[in-house]
């Protein structure tokens, strides 16, 4: 049983994934901006484990594989991400991950699996991270984790894998917030099973009803599900230092609003947030954007 009185810290400082450095430093500027004291006041117990290992870009053998830029590195960084997950959630705590690109996913995602075997997911993102080696423009593997967990992907990616851990359902995962995607990813999106709810789709719907819907899907026969929150899924208006920004996101208080009606869900078992870029930003303001959400998701309300 997973008490979500205690909580655990996991950083991944990875910066391999994406073509623009600086989310590396990331899990440095969320913790800096008041993350363990902010958990603590909330009457939790906070267990921050510290980073995961990632080598240096400069330290690294050149790989050739343009189509999987540093498939060995990423990997074997997911793994690591994998086993700490598994072990974090196997002790009953709540497990919370700051990134870093959003590569990290395939070992976030996995670990849960492991654990509780059918797991659903609630993707919040400008992007659909839906790409693989075949249709890929960049290479970049932050936008093929989603791919990878569902076996849709390179499956070099997740070859750290159990066999008896199955890939994750794409009829339990919600794509939310997208405004960029590909045009041959948005094929296999298609193809895939997975429900996205666009931009347009909140504009028409509303973000409550957009979540209620997420909801449906993630648990809809699950044992659980895991939020990934990039955080280029808020307006760079509000979120001026993350990875890859895109206009027309989510406001602050959509964004908001989204993780405080995921955070009163019993299934929800572990919680990322990803690709805050302190180069980009202004006084850490994105920084501390992300102690908000991380606070939302574990049940801080106004009133």
């Amino acid at each position: 049983m997973l008490n979500k009185e205690f909580i655990d810290i996991i950083g991944v400082p990875v910066d391999l994934g994406a073509s623009r450095r600086g989310v590396d430093m990331g899990p440095s500027a969320i913790r800096y901006a008041g993350l363990n004291s902010s958990i603590e006041a909330l009457g939790k117990k906070c267990f921050d484990k510290g980073n995961i290992e990632v080598p240096m870009p400069e330290s690294m053998k050149t790989e050739d594989n343009e189509k999987l830029k540093n498939i060995t590195a990423i990997t074997k960084v997911n793994e690591k991400l994998f086993y700490q997950v598994e072990e974090s959630l196997i002790k009953g705590h709540f497990t919370i991950i700051l990134g870093g690109d959003h590569s990290l996913s395939a070992g976030s995602i996995l670990g849960a699996q492991k654990v509780f075997h059918n797991i659903g997911v609630i993707w919040i993102d400008a992007h659909g991270d839906f790409n693989n080696e075949h249709i890929t423009l960049s290479g970049n593997l932050h936008g093929m984790s989603l791919s990878a967990v569902t076996g849709f992907g390179p499956r070099e990616m997740v070859s750290f894998k159990p066999e008896e851990v199955s890939f994750i359902n794409p009829q339990n995962i919600a794509l939310v917030g997208v405004r960029d995607i590909d045009k041959e990813e948005a094929k296999l999106l298609k193809n895939s099973g997975i429900h996205v709810f666009s931009m347009a789709d909140i504009d028409m719907m509303g973000m409550k009803e957009v979540i209620a819907r997420a909801i449906e899907v993630a648990e809809d026969g699950t044992q659980g599900f895991h939020l990934s929150f990039d955080l280029d899924a808020i307006s760079p208006n509000e979120a001026i230092g993350v990875g890859t920004p895109v206009v027309g996101g989510l406001t602050y208080r959509e964004a908001h609003l989204a993780v405080e009606l995921i955070s009163d869900r019993d299934k929800l078992v572990s919680a990322e947030v990803v690709e805050l870029n302190p180069i980009m930003d202004e006084k850490n303001s994105t920084g501390i954007l992300a102690v908000t959400l991380v606070n939302s998701i574990l049940g801080k309300k106004v009133f």
